[in-house]
């Protein structure tokens, strides 16, 4: 303890994997006064009993990029430590034993040839010759990656430690966290006691601090509440088991056998037997970690489907036994892991200041702890990291994860289901229902499907209309017919609707009434200079007063400006794709994705402004389409003639509403913003009003098909923040001094049409140009008003709209056209229609 300083400029808790890597990346970028704190020995926490294994194919491109990179940065340690970090490059293979894996088989293959993945689909002959001990009887096929393997988990960390030494990182063991400081929402200090109880009262040392980094596996939860930090953390017990020595080659490559929940290796002549269990079972303690190399009492019954699987897998196992005697085996490990409510990683910044995680590794993080400390080294020193790691920033959780039960049941579904096939656009139900919309019990009425995002249900469809009289029912039969005609092949065609079709056409011929309370809605204050720093649009647009058209008794008192924008990090990167209506001289309203609205506010108040997130505050339904104007002005006195991209305070009915002129669909209209307990009672004027004109209530799905069709982007999927608005097509939403500043693009994001409609991407789909796979899907769907299955892509900036290209659509390469966009309405006459002209649309 009295070598501990009394200052540095990092302190990171936890000597595992992810605490090793970020001290030994961040000193890779010059921070060298940095302190590694762990309570008990190096790697004795969660990291000393990972199974080890390195799938380098993963669902998300950065997740794949973070192993790859860390593979390569194995060699790198054994040069400059000396230490081998127990790398087997063994290879890796991933069975397939019914059609619907060997459909998500397919899947993986043709992302991993975007990503220059190498692999090989075998089918089960090939199987057998890679592995012979594998009983394949049942096998479809399989892939077979030969830059997977396996890690030494200890050896690794050991490794990664002794780099960051040699960069100048101290390291401290058998030092206990007590406290960590926190004044006026900033880390100041962490206070240490070691085993010898020797500085200050208690044997309390304080190390002054602005940064501190918590990558304490399992108790990184405990330790978060220390600073009054939510960290999602569940610990989850994991259980594998080793047989005896029994000959197998050293070269046997890793196994993966999703259907049948298993996985294995070959561990010191014999095999390691792990698997997900259907009723896991949660860790519950207040002091998680307490002790070194924590293990608990082998569960056998538990793990016997998971051993069942591997002795008809691998018959030579059968000698070991039934797997209902833990003595039969070399040795069982069963241990705690730590889990999240999605089952992705948690890295960032928490919501206090200068604190920040590198935890929730969820069984599959030792793979990727280099690329962990990369990241995180990048976004800690630099501001951002390389990779686009939203789907792992502890940011897309709101308020709600501070619940240890919804926490808890949404990691349990997770772990359990972790193996499972999950489909596009398929929902899990685990704590659910939560957040719910004043509206929500009308469209429970109504019979609506519904999905779920950041703890929101959103309807993703109505029921198909019913038949109402035989002329009817033969139109219904009809159109009934041209929805099934298009539904997708595959899997695009297996969470899917009828309806959806329906509510695009209705949205186009008449209006669509779209709940989208879930927006996340910020209210910010501050000077309109420090906005635009952040902002690429110019925002220092004037409120202005109303003008009366004569077309109502009365006129808006003011009229205010909405501006379309990105908020923009140092490389030019997107880092949030949203609305700015401003309200004052200093006042602005900004929304933005559902998910996205902590990850938001955050970035705004890095930059200095004052945010308040007033998203449960305010209902938003949104009322497109050309009979929209007829709809709205049979509901207010007020003038509705304020004009596109202008917002205006107007009351419909008895309600106060913020008429925003914006549209997400392509089609005439306004987002209607209201208190939330005047919610219910706009949603039923509005469905009064609308239902005798045509209108319908629309969801999710519709809304996605519109958006494809205007070429309106989705931020996290067509742009990132490595990605800029001058690639993603966005240069018009860019001011010209902050558009000069931005790189050159060398890729464009393209507007691709299938030549097969029933063909329909869902995101992830490699894209090849003159044979070469170039690119991956970033969104795709079917265009309904159209009749067009849309695709999008970056391709290099060179090619042109005409060329053409093809895509991995359900295990096959299908054509495809590079079209100019948008597709429907390119002039956008519908969207800037004068009010009165909408209708003859």
């Amino acid at each position: 303890m009295s070598q501990l300083p009394a200052d540095a400029r990092a302190v990171v808790i936890g000597g595992g994997v992810a605490g090793c890597s970020v001290a030994y990346h961040l000193a890779r970028l010059g921070w060298t006064d940095v302190i590694l704190v762990e309570r008990h020995d190096l790697t004795e926490g969660t990291t000393w009993h990972s199974a080890g294994f390195v799938g380098q194919l993963r669902s998300t491109v950065t997740q794949t990029r973070m192993i790859m990179y860390s593979a390569g940065l194995y060699p790198e340690l054994r040069e400059l430590t000396g230490l081998d970090p127990g790398w087997h490059g063994v290879g890796g293979l991933r069975l397939a034993t019914t059609p619907e894996r060997m459909e998500e088989l397919l899947r993986q293959a043709g992302a991993a040839e975007t990503y220059g993945l190498d692999l090989e689909v075998l089918d089960p002959r090939g199987t057998h010759d890679r592995l012979p001990l594998l009983e394949v009887g049942d096998v479809r096929g399989s892939l077979w990656l030969p830059g997977d393997g396996w890690l030494d988990p200890a050896r690794l960390g050991h490794a990664l430690a002794e780099g960051a030494r040699a960069l100048g990182v101290r390291i401290f063991t058998g030092v206990e966290v007590t406290g960590i400081d926190v004044h006026d929402g900033r880390v100041t200090a962490v206070r240490l006691r070691g085993e010898d109880g020797e500085d200050g009262e208690d044997g309390e040392h304080v190390v002054r601090t602005e940064t501190v980094v918590i990558a304490a596996g399992a108790a990184a939860g405990a330790v978060g509440r220390m600073a009054g930090a939510d960290i999602p953390i569940v610990p989850i017990k994991h259980q594998y088991v080793v047989t005896p020595a029994s000959g197998v080659p050293a070269e046997t490559p890793t196994v993966r056998d999703p259907d049948n929940i298993v996985y294995f290796r070959e561990e010191d002549g014999g095999i390691l037997v792990g698997g997900y269990i259907r009723s896991p079972q949660v860790w519950d303690t207040d002091r998680p970690l307490s002790e070194p190399r924590t293990l608990f009492t082998p569960d056998m019954p538990k793990f016997r489907e998971s051993w069942d699987s591997a002795v008809r897998r691998v018959p030579s196992l059968k000698p070991v036994g039934a797997g209902d005697d833990p003595a039969a085996f070399r040795k069982v490990v069963h241990g705690p892991e730590a889990f999240t409510p999605d089952g992705e990683f948690l890295l960032g910044e928490t919501a206090v200041a200068g604190l920040w995680v590198a935890a929730g590794f969820c069984v599959h993080g030792l793979a990727a702890a280099g690329g962990v400390g990369k990241v995180m080294a990048e976004w800690i020193v630099e501001g951002a990291p390389e990779y686009d790691v939203f789907g792992m920033d502890v940011r897309r959780f709101g308020s709600h994860a501070r619940s240890a039960r919804w926490a808890r049941a949404r990691a349990l579904d997770s772990y359990s289901t972790y193996y499972d096939i999950v489909y596009p656009g398929e929902e899990r139900t685990a704590a659910r229902p939560l957040r719910r919309s004043p509206a929500w019990v009308r469209h429970e009425a109504l019979g609506a499907t519904f999905g779920e995002k950041a703890g929101w249900e959103r309807v993703n469809w109505y029921p198909p209309a019913p038949d109402a009289g035989t002329a009817h029912s033969a139109q219904s039969a009809q159109a009934a017919q041209a929805a099934q005609a298009v539904r997708p092949r595959g899997w695009a065609g297996r969470v899917w609707s009828p309806a959806i079709r329906e509510e695009c056409l209705a949205t186009r011929d008449a209006a669509g009434l779209f709940d989208q309370t879930s927006f996340a809605k910020l209210e910010i204050s501050g000077s309109v200079a420090d906005l635009e720093r952040l902002a690429g649009n110019a925002l220092d647009r004037p409120v202005g007063a109303g003008i009366s058209t004569g077309l109502s008794t009365r006129a808006p008192a003011r009229v205010y400006p909405v501006v379309y924008t990105q908020l923009l990090n140092e490389r030019g990167g997107i880092e949030a794709d949203v609305t700015v209506t401003r309200l004052a001289e200093d006042r602005f309203r900004l929304v933005t994705g559902t998910a996205f609205g902590v990850h938001d506010a955050a970035l705004l108040r890095r930059h200095g402004l004052a945010v308040a997130d007033v998203t449960s505050a305010y209902a938003c339904y949104c009322l497109w389409g050309p009979r929209a104007y007829e709809i709205l002005a049979l509901l207010t006195d007020d003038d509705l003639t304020f004009g596109y991209l202008r917002a205006a305070e107007i009351s419909v009915g008895y309600v106060p509403v913020l008429a925003q002129r914006v549209t997400f669909v392509g089609e005439f209209g306004w987002e209607l913003y209201c208190p939330s307990e005047y919610g219910l009672t706009l949603w039923d004027s509005l469905m009064e009003a609308g239902l005798p004109h045509g209108m319908r209530p629309a969801g999710y799905r519709a809304l996605d098909s519109l958006r494809l069709e205007k070429g309106y982007r989705v931020w996290g999927l067509d742009v990132t923040p490595e990605t800029t608005p001058l690639e993603a097509g966005l240069g018009f939403a860019v001011r010209p001094e902050r558009r000069a500043a931005l790189p050159s693009p060398r890729m464009a994001l393209r507007c691709l049409v299938l030549d097969d409609e029933r063909d329909v991407c869902q995101g992830g789909e490699p894209v090849r140009l003159d044979g070469r796979p170039v690119s991956r899907v970033t969104s795709g769907g079917f265009g309904h008003r159209v009749g067009r299955s849309i695709a999008y892509a970056y391709l290099p900036v060179e090619v042109e709209p005409g060329e053409r290209v093809e895509v991995g659509v359900n295990g096959r390469r299908v054509g495809a056209t590079i079209i100019r966009e948008p597709l429907y309405d390119p002039e956008g006459a519908r969207v800037r229609a004068e009010p009165w002209a909408a209708a003859d649309r």
